[in-house]
C-alpha cells in the first residue's frame, strides 16, 4: 500500500486527472476499475475520479510496489549537458565533468514564483530532446535547495511563464507552485504585465516614438517580416521606445512592448533602419562585423532590463501588485557603451 498527501500544489483538480499523472503509465479504464474496486481510495472512502481534490486529502493504494512500479514511469529532470557552440561560446549550461550546473541570477524568489536573469546564450525552453534550457535548471536548483521534492514532479512541474529568445538576456518569471504559475501565465497572456527592454541600434534616434505596423511569421525559417499594411498571415504590432543618449552612430533604447509577438523588438527596429547591434538575423552585417572584431559582440545587444506586474494581481499572489522588478545590463552592453563614449 502506498499513501499519496494531496498538497496545495496538487489541490483543486480533479481526482482521476491527478491519478493519470501519479500512475502515468496505467489506462483511463484500470484507474476507473480500481477505483470501482476500492483499490484506490480518498480519504478512506471509496471515490469516482470526479472528486475536487482539496490540500490534505489522502489518497491511498491498496496495490503492490511492483503494480505502482509498472505504471509508473520514474521521476527525471530530463536535463542533458549543452556543449559550447558558435551561439553559446561560454558553455551555458555545461556541467564539466557531469557534476557542475550554471548558477543563476536570482532576482527575487517566494513560496510562488522565481524570477531569473536569463544570459544571453541560455535556452528558455527545449526546443529538442537534448537541450537543456533554463526550465531545466530551476528544476535543479529548487530540488538542490530542497524547496521542491523529486517525488512532487509526477504531479506538479513547475515552469517558466515566459520566453526570451535564446540569445536576449534579461528576465524570465518561472511558477513554482500550482497557484503561482497559473496566475503568472494569465497576467502574461493577457498582457496586464508591462515588459520593458533595453538595446543598442544602428544610428542617432533623437526622439520618443510608437511604431505599428503587421508581423509575420515564417515558421519553418523561424524569422518574421513587418509589414506597414496588413497582409495574409499577419498580425498587429506596436512597440514604443525611447532614446536613452547617443552619440550619432549607436543610440541605446528603453523599448516597451506593446503587443508581444515573436522576435518583435529586432524586426520592428531593423525595419525602420535601427537594426540591434549583434542582430544577425535581422541585423547590419558590416556593423555587427565591427562589433564583433571591437567588442566581441556575438550576439544581439537586446536585455529584458524591467518588468511592472498588474496593479491588482489575483490572490494569493496580490503581495506583488504593483511591484517593478529590474535586472542590472550585461557587462557587455557597458563594454560597448564605454567604448562608444555613452557612459
Amino acid at each position: 500500500m502506498q499513501i499519496l498527501m494531496v498538497t496545495p500544489n496538487e489541490a483543486g483538480q480533479r481526482l482521476d486527472k491527478l491519478l493519470s499523472k501519479y500512475l502515468d503509465q496505467a489506462g483511463k479504464g484500470f484507474l476507473y476499475k480500481m477505483m470501482r474496486k476500492k483499490n484506490i481510495t480518498l480519504n478512506g472512502g471509496k471515490c469516482d475520479g470526479s472528486e475536487r481534490l482539496k490540500e490534505g486529502d489522502e489518497i491511498k493504494f491498496f496495490l503492490s510496489d511492483e503494480t505502482i512500479e509498472k505504471f509508473s514511469r520514474p521521476v527525471s529532470l530530463a536535463a542533458a549537458p549543452v556543449q559550447p557552440s558558435v551561439s553559446d561560446p561560454a558553455g551555458i549550461g555545461r556541467k564539466e565533468g557531469g557534476s557542475r550546473k550554471p548558477r543563476l541570477d536570482i532576482i527575487y524568489e517566494d513560496r510562488n514564483i522565481l524570477i531569473v536573469n536569463k544570459p544571453s546564450g541560455m535556452l528558455s525552453q527545449k526546443a529538442r530532446d537534448t537541450d537543456t534550457s533554463l526550465n531545466e535548471h530551476i528544476l535543479d536548483y529548487l530540488i538542490d535547495s530542497g524547496h521542491l521534492p523529486i517525488s512532487q514532479l509526477k504531479t506538479f512541474r513547475p515552469s517558466i511563464c515566459n520566453r526570451l529568445d535564446r540569445n536576449t538576456s534579461g528576465l524570465v518569471v518561472a511558477g513554482t507552485s500550482l497557484q503561482g504559475l497559473q496566475i503568472m501565465n494569465e497576467v502574461f497572456k493577457d498582457r496586464s504585465i508591462h515588459k520593458y527592454y533595453q538595446c543598442l541600434v544602428k544610428g542617432e534616434i533623437k526622439e520618443k516614438q510608437m511604431i505599428a505596423g503587421f508581423l509575420k511569421k515564417d515558421e519553418a525559417a523561424n524569422q518574421v517580416e513587418i509589414f506597414p499594411i496588413e497582409v495574409k498571415g499577419s498580425v498587429p504590432i506596436m512597440t514604443e521606445y525611447v532614446p536613452l543618449a547617443g552619440n550619432g552612430r549607436v543610440t541605446p533604447l528603453r523599448v516597451t512592448l506593446i503587443t508581444g509577438r515573436s522576435h518583435q523588438i529586432r524586426a520592428h527596429l531593423a525595419s525602420i533602419g535601427h537594426p540591434i547591434l549583434g542582430d544577425f538575423k535581422y541585423g547590419d552585417s558590416r556593423l555587427n562585423e565591427a562589433v564583433k572584431r571591437t567588442y566581441r559582440v556575438q550576439s544581439q545587444l537586446l536585455h529584458s532590463w524591467k518588468l511592472v506586474m498588474p496593479e491588482h494581481v489575483a490572490s494569493p499572489l496580490d503581495y506583488l501588485s504593483g511591484r517593478e522588478f529590474l535586472a542590472p545590463l550585461p557587462k557587455q552592453f557597458e563594454k560597448v557603451m564605454r567604448g562608444e563614449g555613452l557612459l
